[in-house]
């Protein structure tokens, strides 16, 4: 069997840690151009740096995309781009444009680079032009099923590597390569500004009743057209890892700590159980299934792994996400009476009763018995967000646990 990769997505340096503490052994991460999530809050150079020092020190790479389809006036600051980036040096770059492909491996020749799945990675043939330019991995398409993707590891080197998405948001476009952004707003989801027009909704205008809208009835439920479940394959380990994948890919480099921490914990450990004993997964499955629900997700679909998706597939209700939970902060220190400091992320209060969520897999019920601000003051609450308090709870932390609150 190949050795697998648990690939975790990470917007910020905060995420950066969070993942490879809670299991990553890999992270993917954006700079400040170039790559597909214009809005997250990417990495500045001195932040790339740190980040893939943390992650060296713990056993775990990091990758950065620079997977945009470029304009004429993209490449050069491309070319300055790559400059800097070989003193900062991650393990891989992964490029969805030949033209980009081609000022890497002339700037940074001894770099590992993996082909986006922006690039539209359907078949073995796709697989072994890339190979031969000097692509160590190309990122599959979606829409591949699983019987597709043992074919391809089947017709490639030993040596390549395939790496699929395997949990996650699924956008409706072939192969992620949307337009309708562009056309409705101006904003280019291929060159990383996507206002998700998939996720909204429609009505039809006739062409001689101009401002007249009219529903659009899918059935009773409501008018999302392209509003697709999330990717979930946490019941499918045995099937990814046969199918010859060796990087599982996680979506989400928008996310929260707290999504990062709990998608990845749990992939580690369906993964690494599997590994040890296939019975051992089996029978912890509905712990996994329990705390992949926890962060913030859509329904769940498996996809195109197991043949084309069907009309259940999509979501008609609605848009938003549900949320069992909320996350309050990431221990950043702890005093050794009993008190933790975190920046707030949202509210919670004196008497509430919290979860603390560990890298170890545990999960602990907690009283908060005070919260302080930095000068010590008491609090009976903390409405602010971003601000560092201090959190004296009946149950011992340690950095990097993360608070969270189960919503009622």
């Amino acid at each position: 069997m190949r050795k697998t990769e648990l690939l975790i997505p990470a917007g910020s340096l905060e995420v950066l840690k969070t993942a490879v503490v809670y299991g990553a052994d890999a992270v993917y991460i954006g700079g400040e151009a170039f790559g597909l999530r214009a809005k997250a809050k990417n990495f500045s150079n001195d932040e790339m740096s740190q980040g893939i020092a943390f992650a060296h020190e713990r056993g775990a790479k990091v990758y950065v995309t620079a997977n945009i389809l470029a304009h004429n006036q993209d490449l050069p600051g491309v070319e300055e781009y790559f400059k800097e980036l070989k003193e900062v040096g991650p393990d891989a770059l992964i490029i969805s444009d030949p033209g980009v492909f081609a000022i890497a491996k002339r700037i940074l020749p001894q770099m590992e680079i993996h082909i986006s799945t922006q690039a539209n990675n359907t078949n073995y043939g796709t697989y072994l032009f890339w190979h031969g330019l000097g692509a160590k991995r190309v990122v599959s398409a979606r829409e591949l099923s699983l019987e597709e993707i043992r074919q391809i590891r089947s017709r490639i080197p030993e040596d390549m590597e395939i790496e699929s998405f395997i949990h996650g948001a699924m956008c409706i476009s072939y192969s992620g390569r949307c337009l309708l952004s562009n056309y409705f707003t101006g904003r280019d989801a291929n060159q990383g500004a996507c206002t998700h027009p998939c996720r909204w909704k429609y009505a039809v205008v006739e062409e001689t009743r101009p401002g007249e809208y009219m529903p659009v009835y899918e059935n009773e439920r409501g008018t999302f057209l392209f509003n697709s479940k999330d990717l979930c394959m946490i019941e499918h380990i045995p099937e990814l890892l046969e199918a010859g994948i060796d990087s599982f890919k996680i979506e989400g480099r928008m996310k929260t700590a707290l999504y990062v921490a709990t998608v990845a914990r749990t992939y580690r450990k369906a993964i690494d159980d599997y590994l040890k004993d296939p019975a051992l997964y089996q029978n912890n499955m509905e712990w996994y299934k329990e705390e992949i629900g926890k962060c913030t997700h859509r329904e769940f679909t498996t996809g195109f792994y197991f043949g084309k998706p069907d009309s259940d597939a999509q979501i008609y209700s609605n848009s938003t996400y549900a949320k069992e939970y909320t996350y309050l902060g990431t221990v950043e220190e702890v005093d050794g009476e009993g008190r933790c400091c975190i920046e707030q992320k949202n509210k919670f209060s004196v008497g509430e009763t919290i979860e603390i969520m560990k890298p170890n897999g545990q999960n602990l019920a907690a009283l908060v018995k005070g919260i302080f601000d930095e000068k010590g003051n008491s609090r009976e609450s903390a409405p602010h967000p971003r601000e560092k308090l201090w959190i004296d709870l009946d149950q011992e932390t340690g950095i990097y646990d993360i608070l969270r609150r189960r919503e009622p």
